[in-house]
């Protein structure tokens, strides 16, 4: 049972929100919860249509935004009949949906379900507490939303590849090496406490302006410089500390802003604040105005994270092509041939990426692409083949054209260890899943396994494990134990597919559980799977759990009717008979062998024992068989 699904998976994700809706109203029925339908449904569709889609990945943010948000928004839409879960006035939150939503967050934990990466349990107990509380006095902002922001959904983004980091020590070393945390410090320094001049305009004076270049080894010497707006590089810093509140302009003096002291004594904090000001440079990296400047602080994120995660480093040339996707259509029409346009954009990003450099964020080489850029661009490609949040497709006469330019050597453009924290950084912040090697140590065996199985590749889930283990003293105990406590029979057996992927040791272990009480039959499946030695000579008893174990998992998949179908389509007339087989067949999953019994047996049973009617006349028939005759 998966807990994440692209957007288009659209009939797998209903199986497995039907799936857990029906089981976590059993699970809340036999404690006294309180657990209605439509909220636990509408829980799910909140996550699944969000920007990350991980159905078990809840935090304080969303909690109040499915509350005080997604709920009144889509109860008033849905128009409930009243008496019905999300039937609510404008502005509410139905006095269900807390509730609900509490008992959903506790059984998702305690299932193992869970996304440790996201708040606990008593965190997101609290905060479904706070924003229950808060709701009356929130009324106007929900409404304000609901016409400000007419689409809760959020568009899906390209899930990220686990990145591993060095220590944190090397990060901290690495931010103090870098020329923008100095000359920004030094800027600081310079202005000083009583500040420094500025002309009516709001520039320096060309005497300081001057001074500060010098200071600052820019290398720029223009004795006739009016101003830092003649001074390009020395210009650049200056409003990069402005956007960065280092610095700002009052009364006619540039001022140092007192709640910065801290961050010029920690090259980290600074070097991040600087990061998150580039961002706002649009205007002022480039010497003339600019075709980037208009959505820099929209587009330069989006340039960053296309190299997040790479091997190689990425060739500019291939982020030109995607870029002037996004600019062609802002483009002035005229005479200019479009290859020029595409010239003074390409020195733009160029210009940005050395920018960025400066900072530390990004490493600029020269030479031959790795071929791994080039690889989708042969042969015939469809535009609408696209991967949601992956880059457009190009158009054939760009492809052709970056073909061409990638087999020559040019600008090469890789993150630093510090680009790519900041970046997943960012991308955290906008709520997407950005994993990192190592920050699973303290998980439970069952979300650590969870986790790997959905969002990990096989080498970077072996990583993880391997730190897992050391940081649990070694045993994979508790790992096969998470396996045999998983209820849901198709994640039990992912997980342990995983498990025996990347410890070969647990592989050579298999033949020796077939028998285990609890892991037999998915362990049978397994070694059926892989093909193992011994695995066609099962007895009798075997093949009927082997077939059971497979029937538990299309149920869980695809749903009942499924189930029904397939059943009859395999068996025929005998699909009663093996139904009843295979609930004898003393399967030990028995959440899943009631769910056998109560969706297929008993609708089996029901169908194949048409309605018979006590002895008597049949419906309609005239007269009576015994007592006295109606008059005529």
């Amino acid at each position: 049972m998966r807990t994440w699904f692209e957007p288009h998976e659209a009939e797998e994700f209903e199986a497995a929100k039907d799936l857990l809706v029906r089981r976590c109203l059993v699970w809340a029925a036999e404690r006294g919860m309180a657990a209605e339908p439509p909220v636990l449904e509408a829980a799910l569709d909140f996550r699944h249509r969000s920007v990350d889609g991980r159905l078990a990945y809840w935090d304080e943010a969303q909690v109040r935004r499915f509350l005080l948000e997604w709920i009144p928004r889509h109860a008033t839409a849905r128009r409930k009949l009243p008496g019905t879960a999300l039937n609510a006035a404008p502005n509410a939150v139905p006095g269900t949906a807390p509730d609900s939503l509490l008992t959903l967050l506790r059984y998702i934990a305690a299932k193992g379900l869970r996304d440790p990466r996201g708040a606990t349990l008593a965190e997101l107990e609290q905060a479904v507490k706070d924003a229950a509380a808060s709701a009356p006095a929130e009324p106007d902002r929900v409404a304000e939303a609901r016409f400000a922001r007419p689409h809760l959904d959020g568009q899906r983004a390209f899930p990220q590849p686990p990145l591993a980091l060095p220590p944190a020590r090397e990060l901290a070393e690495a931010a103090a090496r870098s020329d923008v945390v100095r000359w920004l410090a030094a800027l600081a320094d310079w202005v000083g406490a009583e500040g420094k001049p500025l002309t009516e305009a709001g520039h320096l004076r060309p005497a300081d302006a001057r001074q500060l270049a010098e200071l600052l080894g820019t290398g720029e010497r223009n004795p006739e410089a009016r101003s830092a707006a003649d001074l390009p590089d020395a210009g650049l810093l200056l409003a990069w500390a402005k956007h960065a509140r280092i610095v700002r302009a009052s009364k006619g003096r540039l001022l140092r802003v007192a709640k910065a002291a801290p961050l010029l004594h920690d090259p980290e904090k600074l070097w991040s604040r600087a990061f998150e000001a580039y961002f706002e440079l649009g205007r002022d990296i480039p010497a003339s105005s600019s075709l980037l400047w208009s959505v820099f602080d929209e587009l330069m994120p989006d340039v960053l994270y296309s190299m997040y995660g790479m091997a190689s480093p990425m060739p500019a040339a291939r982020l030109e092509e995607t870029v002037w996707l996004v600019y062609q259509d802002y483009v002035p029409s005229g005479r200019v041939p479009e290859e020029t346009w595409r010239d003074r954009l390409a020195r733009e990003l160029t210009r940005a990426f050395e920018v960025l450099a400066e900072l530390g964020a990004v490493e600029l080489s020269h030479g031959v692409a790795d071929a791994l850029y080039s690889g989708d661009l042969a042969g015939e490609l469809p535009d609408d083949d696209l991967t949601a949040g992956a880059t457009p497709a190009l158009p054939a006469e760009a492809r052709a054209r970056l073909l061409r330019r990638l087999a020559e050597p040019g600008l090469l453009v890789r993150l630093t260890p510090l680009g790519a924290r900041a970046a997943r950084e960012r991308m955290l912040a906008e709520g997407r899943d950005a994993p990192l090697i190592g920050e699973l140590a303290d998980a439970s065996a069952a979300e650590l396994l969870g986790v790997l199985v959905e969002h990990y590749p096989t080498d970077a889930a072996a990583r993880e494990l391997d730190g897992w283990l050391v940081a649990h003293g070694g045993d994979p105990g508790p790992l096969l134990d998470a396996v045999r406590a998983c209820s849901f029979r198709t994640r039990a057996a992912a997980m342990l597919s995983l498990l025996t992927r990347i410890r070969p040791g647990l592989r050579v272990m298999l033949p020796g559980l077939r028998t285990d009480p609890v892991l037999g039959p998915i362990v049978l499946m397994e070694l059926a799977d892989g093909g193992d030695p011994g695995h066609d000579h099962l007895g009798a008893d075997e093949n009927l759990l082997v077939t059971t174990e497979g029937v538990l998992g299309l149920l869980e998949l695809a749903g009942p009717e499924k189930v029904l179908e397939q059943l009859r389509a395999m068996a025929g007339p005998s699909a009663l008979a093996l139904v009843e087989a295979m609930a004898a067949s003393g399967h030990p999953a028995q959440e899943s062998m009631e769910e056998l019994r109560r969706l297929v047996l008993d609708a089996m049973r029901a169908r194949s024992h048409p309605l018979r009617f006590v002895p008597g006349p049949r419906p309609g028939a005239r007269g009576r068989t015994g007592g006295r005759r109606r008059r005529r």
